[in-house]
């Protein structure tokens, strides 16, 4: 039988409830699975080949789907009346709870609400999600006999209401100055920041175009000044934008994030004390820590078709492989 699933996640306590389907690959090729990410030939193959050979998806891909309150209630309901059929604790510590729809009116009601929602955006997945999508093109193009109701035309993603999702940081660490003495870095940036000297204690930048910089043993608070950035344009006002811009680019010399090697990146699922870690042990120079990125935000640089820079997202809890398999065999 055809049914939604329900699958949620714990982490520190909560929980987000997201709605096992198949997506149409036509849907991503057409812009209603909007992406907000660049990707990579090479990675896409990779992720082919794995579905090619397995004739399945096993890994889901995490979509975000704008508010909906009767989908909210829909799910709230049957999770209240009705026992999981999986709920465990992995390793990571992160709960796992699954639940079958297994009523036709209301996954017909279900099925109808997303009829009328405008767009699903991918949230985590976008190698996976277009690898599926050239599946699908490929096995259409195999089959003279094709309907586009073919099982190979789905893919399986966990969809969750944007409100529910919470980005994480996504730090940065630098392997040299560029030439510069710390010092003379500090007395650079104060051009464009507001620079704060926080002492040895970490510390946690408190909203959007503030940063923290751990150089030299110490925290500084960075907070770009005004006419440094563009609030109108949905790209100029990430601060991985500004950063790049008037730190990484002005005064360090990295100009191009995704084939530098004198940069890396942190998931902030590490926490400040990995950057911290990672300099004071010599084999950085200096790290900087980000406020996250707002689910607004990412819906409104998919809305607009443009694509955030490199290492800007960072979704926590990871979705299980296996928990549920979508095969294209009959």
């Amino acid at each position: 039988e055809e049914y939604y699933y329900i699958y949620a996640q714990t982490m520190n306590g909560r929980t987000q409830y997201g709605l096992v389907m198949g997506c149409h690959f036509e849907d991503y090729l057409s812009g209603a699975i909007k992406k907000h990410e660049l990707t990579r030939p090479d990675k896409e193959e990779d992720r082919m080949i794995h579905v090619r050979n397995q004739k399945a998806n096993i890994e889901p891909v995490f979509f975000a789907y704008p508010d909906n309150a009767e989908i909210d209630t829909i799910v709230a309901e049957w999770v209240k009346n009705h026992p999981a059929e999986y709920d465990f604790t992995a390793e990571d510590g992160f709960g796992h709870h699954f639940w079958v729809i297994d009523d036709k009116a209301t996954n017909n009601r279900i099925t109808e609400l997303f009829a009328a929602v405008p767009a699903l955006y991918v949230a985590d997945g976008h190698h996976r999600t277009a690898a599926a999508a050239r599946v699908g093109q490929e096995c259409k193009q195999n089959n003279p006999n094709h309907t586009g109701n073919e099982e190979y035309c789905y893919f399986l993603a966990v969809t969750f209401p944007a409100n529910q999702l919470r980005i994480i940081d996504y730090n940065r660490v630098v392997k040299d100055l560029n030439g510069l003495t710390p010092a003379e870095l500090v007395e650079k940036l104060k051009k464009n920041f507001e620079v704060e000297d926080k002492d040895t204690a970490i510390y946690h930048p408190t909203g959007l175009h503030n940063f923290s910089m751990y150089l030299d043993g110490r925290w500084y608070s960075l907070t770009a000044k005004q006419g440094t950035y563009d609030d109108n344009d949905p790209i100029g006002v990430l601060d991985v934008t500004v950063l790049s811009n008037l730190v990484l680019n002005e005064l360090l010399g990295i100009e191009d994030l995704r084939t530098s090697k004198r940069i890396d990146f942190v998931g902030g699922i590490r926490g400040l004390e990995e950057l911290q870690r990672r300099v004071d042990n010599g084999e950085m120079k200096a790290a900087f820590a980000l406020y996250p990125v707002s689910m607004q935000q990412l819906i409104n640089i998919a809305d607009t078709g443009n694509i955030m820079p490199p290492k800007t997202t960072w979704f926590e809890p990871k979705l299980r492989s296996g928990v549920v398999i979508h095969s294209f065999e009959e």
